[in-house]
């Protein structure tokens, strides 16, 4: 087993795709850098945080891009954003398989503010054109820093959301929501109560993933060469099923909660037998909680 938390977003994509088969698109070598950071002093990556190129899943063509959380948190600004409009554009052009994202983002890339906001607008724009065209979006999301803020909203307008039981997913982080509103409403530091309200097995006991596996790179392969095929057309009752998902999770949580904790409180209205064990549980135990009314 090979960590995929531990990973580098190149690892990553050595291990995850068919041997040899990954060809990078604007590679470190052409020195694509972000043309903001280097006015405010801030060191820049030739890559601009995120590898995107075409390669082989299972023998199929795929689309591929990896956030590099080392570099900005995989904090998204205008170089980046655009390479992943690109990708988005070109396989619509293309049409592979798929297009796979391995997302490990906190967001927006605060010293590029604007531009940041608007290559991830731009990003949800091209995703949903290339779920239009019936060309299925995997998210990967298991990196160390999570999937938060704008690539958070971008994770969740894709067809198909694979998480391990390591990641995170959320629009505000932690740290985000703990300076807005103070550590009472939400205390950073304490791990255990991130992971109950963003981690990997609160999405898929709540739907917000489609598949939950360990963290390991070879279990994030299989899920997404099973996910190639599941296209999930964009259509006005999908949305509305949506909807209803979500107005039952807010009205399954009782408006006093008497102190709580939030997170297993919503799990036990669910429906999840044993919610206060959920946290010790492994990834197979966890898998066999979700009922059939939560599915995504």
């Amino acid at each position: 087993m090979i960590s995929y938390a531990e990973c580098s977003a190149r690892e990553r994509l050595v291990l995850l795709l068919d041997a040899g088969s990954f060809h990078e698109w604007l590679p470190p070598s052409e020195r694509v850098t972000s043309p903001h950071l280097a006015q405010l002093g801030v060191p820049s990556a030739f890559d601009d945080g995120v590898a995107i190129g075409r390669a082989l899943l299972g023998g199929r063509e795929v689309f591929v891009a990896a956030q590099e959380g080392q570099f900005m948190g995989g904090g998204v600004g205008e170089v980046h954003g655009a390479k992943l409009v690109g990708l988005m554009q070109r396989a619509l052009r293309d049409r592979p398989t798929a297009v796979l994202l391995l997302a490990e983002s906190g967001g927006v890339r605060l010293h590029e503010a604007n531009a940041g906001l608007i290559a991830v607008s731009e990003v949800m724009r091209a995703l949903l054109d290339v779920r239009a065209a019936g060309i299925p979006v995997i998210v990967l999301i298991g990196g160390a820093n999570g999937c938060f803020g704008g690539m958070g909203i971008v994770a969740r307008c894709a067809d198909h959301v694979v998480m391990s039981d390591a990641g995170r997913l959320a629009m505000s982080g932690p740290e985000v929501i703990e300076a807005s509103h103070g550590v009472e409403e939400f205390d950073s530091r304490d791990r255990a109560l991130v992971w109950r309200t963003t981690g990997g097995k609160h999405r898929w006991l709540t739907g917000d993933c489609d598949a939950l596996v360990d963290d390991d790179v070879a279990a994030f392969r299989t899920a997404a060469i099973s996910a190639l095929d599941g296209s999930k057309p964009l259509t006005l009752a999908a949305l509305e099923d949506e909807h209803a998902l979500l107005a039952a999770r807010l009205n399954a949580l009782p408006v006093d909660s008497g102190g709580g904790d939030d997170a297993t409180l919503l799990w036990r209205a669910l429906g999840v037998a044993g919610a206060e064990r959920v946290p010790e549980l492994d990834v197979d135990a966890v898998r066999a909680l979700r009922t059939t009314n939560q599915g995504a």
